[in-house]
């Protein structure tokens, strides 16, 4: 027992080490306040109307009508029966956000080093270079949260999978099936499906080696074990992936069936997402070396240059006071490469990357070269459109890749193998498996390359523009109208003086490594004074890079948090309002009026696709036929600089009887129509819907009137003296909303390319929608047994080992 206890203290005091870094690093947390995530805002905006439900009847809605006009909840924070590895990772995340994300870096990352058997010292080393890395600061400091919460399980996943290959097949079976429910339940399948890319890396080294070493019984038998542990960690989570699958089908990640754009154009057809919109965040060449130098091309879109600036002097020589000009100055458009919007450059580290080029000097064998392998797939990915042809290939022929944007985020695949090589060749360094004087001879190379890059770059300098893809209106747009070439030319030189200072900075950084090594080597300082100068090497420069970009002003009261939006005055007087409508707010297109209001607008990266062609052919054009049927009662608007709200009186209402319904073949001429159809008098359908009775006597007496709601229920009753047919108002979900007339289930269909019609008897009738989602029961049921499982697996496992002791 005392061995044991032995064993563990070094690992514990690490885990509590983790703790106190990730507080410390996000010290705000400790005062009550949280921090401001711009992302998070919106997530809030979307989220108020199921949270609110929540809390009011302590019941789960899975649809709400407060964005967009109506969507299912599944990507905006449901809650599932049965999600019992869901609850573990809550318990993971025991720390305040965002330091629990921090937290979750440094673990899996210093799991899979011990896994990979490299010393706790070093392995912990390891994990402050890879929980720095600027880039996974970043994207804890703008709110995607998903995103770090995946990235942040990655590690553990290999790890599983790494032990299972190792022949421990209990424990890697076991981590890995654990592991990969953790990496499904952060609910970011774009950075799941990179983990993947990654894993298909790993496995071909892994296959080689086998073959090299003639144990390819061994490789596939560890293969089915982890293919079972996948399905079975898919198994605890198949509500939300049952439940993702059958919205991204109605989503704008799916084949749409239009083939026109709104100008009348001809569409690119796609099974995904456009290429345009996928490479639409492409990767510069001369921005790869920001991974190394952060600001080479100029950091983020905008930095605080300083008082020390040309730009600072071309404001008060414009006679701008000295204050207002140091404000002025902290929103300079330093970035220059070639993205639209750029919050920080994706920086590695200065002494990561030394440590990265020294260990493919000493690091041989399967390692390197999965490292090596998954670095360079991750990076020419990253190149997007300026790399047209390999990204035109993957995006055409390898599965799902085209239901993802943004492919600078491929990334992060190298941001996880950079630091595993990197301390794989640090370890090298302090064994005997290769001769000082080959390590003396790697060190001297990676000095070269290294050094000699920041040279290159310093003593060339000035053969660069300084002057990127205009995204930021500099050459054409706001800062040359408004301020004239003066400024532009003294915005040159700050970028100029940015380039220059950050790759001075990684020489000194750079030689300060090379010293570290070079005075091991010759005996002059220990190995544990090579870890503590690499610590602090790695520390500086990481941490001051990210404290650039996220700080403790990034961090506001909780309450701020917790209620990003305050009512303005036409919220005010709409709020007056308690019948069921809807509201467009033309003065700002964000999550604020879903907030407030049942909103036709909204803030969401998969939004449903027919609703967002719909707004792309009518709403943006203010098509009031489509706005009315929409029944948006009120429009906010602004003039002279007082935002009111707008009473539309001819909205359409929550149902009416149309009396002619005309039929049409394709999506194109049903969208078409909607642009001069008068949509209290008729609806258009698909002639898939197959809808009979096209003509229906309408009289004055005849109406249907909403007499109750709540997000997932609407009851209606009718009174017609003849068979009609009614249009509501909602949208259109067939994969959950069913409709009764006095109980009975009754088929609805599809009409004006979003909306929901049905045939009504004669008389008076109940009319009640309800949300009724199959794939939760089914999930729910699967996610159950799988944790049962899951469960006896554990116990059978611990039995086992403890049996083989």
């Amino acid at each position: 027992m005392q061995f044991s206890i032995k064993k563990l203290l070094p690992h514990f005091l690490i885990f509590i080490g983790f703790i106190l870094i990730s507080l410390a690093y996000f010290s705000p947390v400790l005062k009550g306040k949280q921090i401001f995530q711009s992302d998070i805002k919106q997530y809030i905006g979307m989220s108020k109307q199921q949270t609110d439900y929540r809390e009011e009847t302590g019941e789960e809605t899975y649809w709400t009508n407060s964005a967009f006009g109506g969507m299912p909840t599944y990507q905006l924070g449901a809650k599932y029966p049965h999600n019992y590895i869901k609850k573990l990772d809550l318990t993971l995340r025991f720390l305040p956000r965002p330091a629990d994300y921090l937290f979750l870096y440094f673990m899996g990352f210093y799991v899979l080093l011990l896994v990979l058997k490299i010393d706790y010292k070093l392995a912990a080393l390891g994990a402050l270079a890879f929980g720095f890395s600027t880039y996974l600061i970043i994207i804890l400091g703008v709110g995607h949260n998903s995103k770090a919460h995946a990235i942040a399980y990655m590690p553990l996943v290999l790890s599983g999978i790494i032990l299972t290959f190792k022949r421990k097949y209990v424990e890697g079976f076991l981590l890995t099936a654990v592991a990969m429910a953790l990496e499904i339940v952060a609910n970011h399948f774009q950075m799941t499906y990179y983990l993947m890319l990654l894993v298909i890396v790993l496995g071909i080294a892994y296959l080689l080696d086998a073959y090299r070493k003639q144990i390819l019984p061994h490789f596939f038998q560890s293969v089915g074990i982890l293919i079972l542990a996948v399905i079975l960690a898919v198994g605890l989570n198949a509500t939300n992936i049952l439940a993702t699958k059958e919205y991204a089908n109605e989503s704008t990640r799916s084949k749409s069936e239009l083939t026109i754009q709104p100008d009348g154009s001809p569409k690119e057809v796609t099974s995904g997402l456009s290429k345009e919109y996928i490479t639409e965040y492409s990767y510069g060449f001369l921005e790869t070396f920001n991974l190394y130098i952060s600001r080479i091309v100029g950091g983020g879109n905008h930095e605080d240059v300083g008082k020390d600036s040309a730009s600072y002097e071309f404001f008060v020589s414009q006679g701008v006071p000295a204050l207002q000009a140091k404000e002025y100055v902290k929103q300079t458009p330093t970035y220059w490469g070639s993205q639209p919007i750029v919050e920080a450059p994706a920086y590695v580290g200065a002494v990561v990357i030394f440590l990265f080029v020294f260990s493919l000097f000493l690091v041989k064998g399967r390692i390197k070269w999965w490292l090596v392998g998954g670095t360079i797939l991750s990076l020419l990915l990253s190149y997007g459109k300026n790399l047209g042809f390999l990204t035109d290939f993957f995006i055409d022929y390898v599965p799902l890749y085209n239901k993802f944007r943004a492919v600078t985020s491929i990334q992060v695949i190298l941001e996880l193998c950079i630091p595993i090589l990197a301390i794989f060749g640090l370890s090298r360094l302090f064994n005997n498996f290769e001769k000082d004087e080959v390590k003396l001879n790697a060190i001297k190379y990676t000095l070269g390359i290294t050094a000699g890059l920041a040279l290159f770059f310093l003593l060339f300098k000035n053969s660069l523009s300084f002057m990127g893809v205009d995204f930021a209106g500099v050459n054409d747009g706001f800062y040359k109208q408004n301020y004239g070439q003066r400024f532009i030319d003294a915005l040159r030189e700050d970028r100029k003086m940015l380039f220059s200072q950050d790759t001075l900075r990684t020489l000194i950084l750079v030689l300060l490594s090379a010293g570290t090594v070079f005075l091991f080597l010759k005996k002059k300082i220990s190995e544990k004074l090579v870890i503590i100068a690499f610590a602090a090497l790695i520390l500086f420069d990481l941490v001051s890079v990210d404290r650039r970009y996220v700080n403790n002003d990034n961090f506001v009261s909780a309450l701020q948090v917790k209620k990003p939006y305050q009512p303005n005055q036409a919220d005010l007087e709409i709020q007056k309002d308690t019948s069921h409508f809807r509201v467009f707010d033309i003065t700002d297109p964000t999550a604020r009026a879903s907030y407030f209001h049942n909103s036709i607008s909204g803030y969401h990266a998969a939004k449903l696709k027919r609703y967002d062609e719909l707004f792309d052919f009518h709403i943006t054009k203010n098509n009031m036929n489509v706005l009315n049927m929409l029944n948006a009662k009120y429009i906010i608007a602004e003039e002279e600089g007082q935002i009111f709200p707008f009473t539309n009186t001819d909205a359409n209402g929550n149902a009416w009887f149309v009396s002619e319904l005309k039929e049409v073949a394709t999506a194109n001429e049903e969208i078409i129509a909607l642009d001069s159809l008068n949509t209290k008098t008729k609806a258009v359908f698909l002639t898939t819907e197959a809808i009979t009775n096209k003509n229906f006597r309408v009289d004055s007496t005849a109406n249907i009137l909403l007499q109750e709601f709540k997000p997932n229920y609407l009851k209606y009753q009718s009174n017609n003296t003849n068979k009609g047919f009614a249009v509501f108002s909602e949208i259109y979900y067939a994969n959950g909303w069913n409709a009764y007339i006095d109980g009975n289930l009754e088929k609805h269909y599809r009409v004006n390319y979003v909306l929901r019609g049905m045939e009504v008897p004669a008389g008076k009738h109940t009319i009640e929608f309800k949300f009724e989602p199959k794939v939760i029961q089914t999930g729910s049921s699967i996610a159950l047994a799988s944790s049962i499982l899951l469960g006896l697996l554990l116990l059978g496992g611990v039995y086992f080992k403890i049996k083989k002791k």
